[in-house]
């Protein structure tokens, strides 16, 4: 979890800026379940928490001592009332049914139109990490206007982040930069630093080097990709049925 704030000299290629930006946009389409420690910044290690997450809608949160902070509820609830809604939104399909046009290289070049959203716990810099599409939209913009890209990069490595390699860069808002929560954006005013781990397409690492927000920002730890997940892992109480193999004794009353 250390502290990383070094400049990275020289200018971005357009190839690597591209595969950055098509990372960012793969999230979705990479993983279903992820198990992971995370931490906002600043912050100490006494602040980190241990998710479970299951798309697309299911998170179990723990500090690391194992006391429950949250658990998806009515996960198997009925969705009558979405699907009866008169909103187009409700019939859109979860991304991972849908097909986006990839690269060459296997990673998302254009998103389409899909049921997006991650759960997220306290603010929307969780969610926006997993899925860190605020730094790239959800297609290329046209060569003509590269001024237009959500973030500037600057150069970008391949760098090793707690035993999993990801792409780091520093950043610069442009200004069609949106942050999915405003309050907690993954690329703040001035330059920020970020990795996005090359597996899942998260963005496992911010860090503002400028102004008033220096420091600000996350770290995350990738535990477990695709696991699988029971229900009873997010629900606040077990819905286990008996145990049958357990002996069951039977209150008869008095006897006759």
């Amino acid at each position: 979890m250390g502290s990383y704030s070094a400049e990275i000299q020289g200018s971005p290629d357009a190839d690597m800026s591209s595969v950055f930006r098509n990372l960012c946009r793969s999230s979705p389409w990479k993983w279903t379940s992820l198990r992971f420690e995370y931490l906002d910044r600043p912050g100490n290690a006494g602040d980190t928490v241990r998710a479970w997450l299951r798309r697309p809608g299911a998170l179990r949160l723990e500090t690391m001592e194992g006391t429950l902070l949250h658990s998806t509820t009515g996960i198997n609830d009925s969705r009558d009332g979405l699907y009866l809604g008169s909103k187009r939104k409700s019939w859109l399909l979860p991304a991972h049914l849908v097909t986006p046009v990839y690269d060459s290289g296997g990673l998302v070049r254009r998103r389409p139109e899909a049921a997006y959203g991650e759960p997220s716990f306290g603010n929307g810099r969780l969610a926006a990490a997993l899925d860190p599409v605020e730094l790239s939209g959800n297609a290329p913009v046209p060569m003509e206007f590269p001024e237009s890209n959500r973030v500037a990069l600057g150069p970008i490595r391949e760098v090793d982040h707690e035993g999993r390699p990801a792409l780091e860069t520093i950043a610069t808002p442009g200004h069609s930069y949106v942050a999915a929560d405003p309050g907690r954006p993954l690329c703040f005013p001035g330059r920020t630093l970020l990795r996005v781990d090359l597996g899942t397409g998260v963005c496992v690492y911010s860090q503002s080097l400028d102004g008033d927000t220096a420091g600000q920002g996350h770290w995350m730890r990738v535990l477990g990709v695709d696991e699988y997940m029971l229900d009873d892992l997010f629900l606040a109480e077990s819905m286990n049925l008996t145990d049958v193999r357990k002996h069951i004794s039977w209150d008869l009353g008095p006897h006759a």
